[in-house]
């Protein structure tokens, strides 16, 4: 191999380093945001199951709770 060849195989192999360290960088980041999106999706249920029960019960009012239509 001549010295120019080397140095060519040499960068070559130093941009597949820097692609595998990118590509692992990115991955972990997927992961991180794959748990956010769960977590929020599970907080989102629980806020929705929340609101549909307080929207189903029926509150009763007795005649002195009961505010007039004028207030």
């Amino acid at each position: 191999m001549t010295a120019p060849e080397s140095e060519r195989l040499e960068q070559i192999e130093i941009r597949i380093a820097y692609l595998e360290q990118a590509n692992t960088q990115l991955s972990d980041m997927v992961i991180q945001q794959r748990q956010e999106l769960d977590s929020l999706r599970s907080r989102l249920a629980t806020q929705l199951a929340r609101i549909e029960a307080a929207q189903s019960q029926v509150t009763t009012y007795t005649p002195e709770e009961e505010k007039p239509p004028h207030y």
